[in-house]
């Protein structure tokens, strides 16, 4: 029942359209803070884009926002899209989101058609190497504060719950999953090892690595070459998928 940004594109395709979760390590944000990548996403790939602004903590725990996600799938199956239809992605906590998300349809049977993340955060147990290897090479995620923030999120949730962590997902036969992540930053663990885990489970993933990249840097296109081929290349799997 919470508000959505959407963003119809002249032009517009045939669906699928995609359901995007905006990313803020699930404490800020929201889907017009992400404007910049919703816009160029639905520009690219020619469909609809439908942002959910779901509930943030400290003040809504989770899984205050994997409810408020599913519920946004829920109304776009109610407005008459198919499940095959859909496409979700995210950044950050909402790439990490969409992921969840995932792992929940592939147990109910409604599978989405591919799904997409740039730097996902799938793993609130915070057992990726990356997190000290990375320490002092990532310009914008400080890992000193990376528990205080998993800490004001998690609520009564253990950090291993799937609703949070979707690194611990049992899928079942994923769909096309694309993934982005820099090679410098402190959740680049997070995606290798949410590649290896999907490949694990049937699933057919393309895990790009990007030197130096800063975290969710498509939301810098205009600025730095790699954002708008980054959107580019979710334009080509998309068109694939």
């Amino acid at each position: 029942g919470g508000r959505c940004l959407e963003i119809a594109p002249s032009g517009e395709r045939a669906l699928p359209g995609i359901l995007y979760l905006f990313g803020g390590g699930f404490v800020m944000g929201g889907p017009l803070e992400d404007l910049a990548i919703s816009a160029k996403l639905a520009a690219w790939t020619g469909r609809r884009v439908v942002s959910p602004a779901y509930r943030l903590a400290p003040e809504h725990p989770a899984p205050a926002a994997f409810e408020d996600a599913r519920a946004a799938h829920s109304q776009l199956l109610a407005r008459g899209w198919a499940p095959e239809q859909i496409v979700l992605g995210g950044d950050s906590a909402g790439g990490g989101l969409a992921l969840a998300l995932l792992g929940e349809q592939c147990r109910t049977g409604i599978r989405p058609c591919a799904v997409f993340a740039f730097s996902p955060w799938v793993d609130l147990t915070l057992s990726g190497d990356s997190l000290t290897e990375n320490a002092a090479r990532d310009p914008f995620l400080p890992p000193a504060r990376i528990k205080e923030v998993r800490d004001l999120v998690l609520g009564d949730l253990a950090p291993d719950d799937p609703r949070v962590s979707p690194l611990f997902v049992s899928f079942d036969s994923p769909p096309p999953v694309q993934i982005h992540v820099g090679t410098t930053e402190i959740l680049r663990d997070d995606s290798r090892r949410m590649a290896a885990h999907l490949r694990a489970a049937g699933g057919t993933v393309e895990l790009n690595e990007w030197t130096n990249a800063p975290h969710i840097w498509p939301i810098f296109d205009g600025y730095i070459p790699e954002a708008r081929e980054t959107i580019g290349s979710v334009a080509r799997f998309l068109d694939q998928n």
